[in-house]
């Protein structure tokens, strides 16, 4: 094993309302800054939606970078002005590469909407090289038997391997830079050491439980991102009281120019201004519906104001 990895940072993920009105945690982005090649990370909920009370994500433009989208309870239905359209359910992964721009909306399933019930996901957004920042969009949705998951210790250690490889198993998903993105279970007091790129940045963000992060064994609890050091080895343990749940995303830093404003993406501010001026007109497209989306977002955030949500 080569060096370990201590922590340049340990830090609370900022609290915020995204979208129709649903609460965020953002270890990656805003306050917190990007973490090269990764713009966002936004971790919804955990949060129990009573019946008519989910909120989503209605139409929305991106261009030039991918959102993932991993479920962790509850659904998602996606569509897009290219129409695509799908229902994404508990462990389910979608990895959209926007690309050259694309419209889409991301609603609670019918069953969550009408009857209420759990919901807990993450959003990651992935800057593209500028030499991909106009590639045609593309969807990789991957059902929850379809991604790889090892287990070591003796089943004391759990990994799904979302983006990258651990533990000798390789992700099902393309990449179109160099990265990991690892969703680590451990079971109260079990130590995993996990091989990270000498180049690669990263953090890990604690999702659930309490452990110890890094060589330095710094503490650490659910809602707390550690940002990696440098090394090749990222320690983590779980506490003797619980387990730990840990995504740990590491990347190959682009190192571009980055010119950002809301939903796009670009090098240059005049690639930003044609963006805002291509779906302005139209080029981006549209998705039939839109206006039942946004009333079904206002009726949903009406009721969860009401119960004080």
């Amino acid at each position: 094993m080569g060096r370990s990895r201590a922590l340049k940072k340990l830090a609370a993920a900022e609290q915020q309302r995204e979208g129709g009105g649903f609460l965020v945690r953002r270890p990656i982005g805003g306050r917190g800054g990007r973490c090269d090649p990764f713009l966002m990370l936004d971790h919804l909920g955990p949060v129990e939606y009573g019946p008519g009370e989910a909120v989503g994500a209605p139409d929305h433009p991106h261009r030039g970078f991918e959102t993932v989208m991993y479920i962790i309870s509850g659904s998602v239905q996606h569509k897009d002005s290219a129409g695509n359209s799908g229902e994404l359910r508990e462990g389910w992964v979608q990895w959209m590469t926007a690309g050259s721009g694309v419209v889409h909306s991301e609603m609670p399933g019918d069953d969550m909407m009408k009857n209420g019930g759990r919901s807990e996901g993450f959003q990651l957004w992935v800057n593209l090289p500028a030499k991909d920042k106009m590639v045609p969009p593309r969807y990789q949705d991957t059902p929850a038997d379809k991604i790889p998951i090892v287990t070591a210790q003796e089943g004391n250690v759990w990994v799904k391997v979302i983006a990258g490889e651990s533990l000798g198993t390789q992700a099902v998903i393309e990449t179109r830079s160099p990265m990991m993105y690892l969703d680590v279970r451990l079971k109260p007091g079990t130590v995993f050491e996990q091989t990270v790129p000498r180049d690669f940045d990263g953090v890990a963000y604690i999702w659930f439980g309490s452990g110890y992060l890094g060589d330095a064994r710094e503490p650490a609890r659910f809602g707390q991102v550690g940002i990696l050091g440098e090394g090749e080895v990222f320690r983590m343990e779980a506490s003797a009281e619980e387990e730990l749940r840990v995504l740990l995303i590491a990347g190959k830093p682009l190192k571009e120019p980055i010119a950002a404003h809301g939903p796009f993406v670009m090098n240059t501010v005049e690639e930003i201004q044609q963006a805002f001026a291509d779906y302005q007109s139209g080029k981006l497209g549209e998705i039939q519906g839109a206006d039942e989306r946004y009333r079904a977002t206002e009726a949903a955030r009406a009721k969860m104001t009401k119960a004080g949500k």
